[in-house]
């Protein structure tokens, strides 16, 4: 059995409702996608993968709160969407709520406990609060799940200002 076959109807029409803002997305077509996912949830007011796209599209055209909105949508849709969490607590984060933050990551963390994407926002989002001795141990293990080539060396920089720790 195929995993769409295995999938719920209702997720794969919700997978195939968001396909042409997905794409424009990758185009970096953001406020083409913005236009089209507001169309699916229109029709749609409970898909959350329009929700979650949406808070990408939010995110890169600079709409910290409607972006962290949309991804709030999406975890109470689906609370088991990891990309979701993690995208939610790198936003919280950067709004300057890292107690946010943090608690998605945690979330995230007991969906996904060895997931560079999770380790990786939990560290950041530790970091951000001050906790530099918790930021290194999932920034380390961030690492150790051998992240692509870009995040990999911006972790160690930030690793190698924290100093040897303690």
């Amino acid at each position: 059995m195929s995993s769409d076959e295995e999938r719920d109807p209702a997720d794969l029409a919700h997978w195939d409702a968001v396909e042409e803002a997905t794409e424009l997305l990758h185009e970096e077509e953001y406020h083409r996608a913005l236009s089209v996912l507001r169309d699916v949830i229109k029709g749609d007011p409970k898909n959350p993968y329009a929700y979650y796209f949406l808070g990408i599209a939010l995110y890169e055209v600079g709409e910290l709160e409607a972006a962290r909105d949309a991804y709030r949508a999406t975890t109470v849709m689906a609370p088991k969407h990891l990309g979701a969490r993690v995208h939610l607590s790198h936003t919280l984060r950067e709004l300057g709520d890292a107690k946010g933050a943090i608690k998605e990551g945690a979330v995230a963390l007991a969906l996904a406990p060895q997931d560079a994407d999770v380790l990786h926002a939990v560290g950041l989002a530790y970091l951000s609060r001050g906790d530099d001795a918790a930021a290194r141990k999932y920034l380390e293990a961030f690492l150790e799940a051998r992240p692509e080539f870009e995040a990999a060396t911006e972790v160690r920089g930030i690793l190698a200002s924290l100093g040897s720790g303690s």
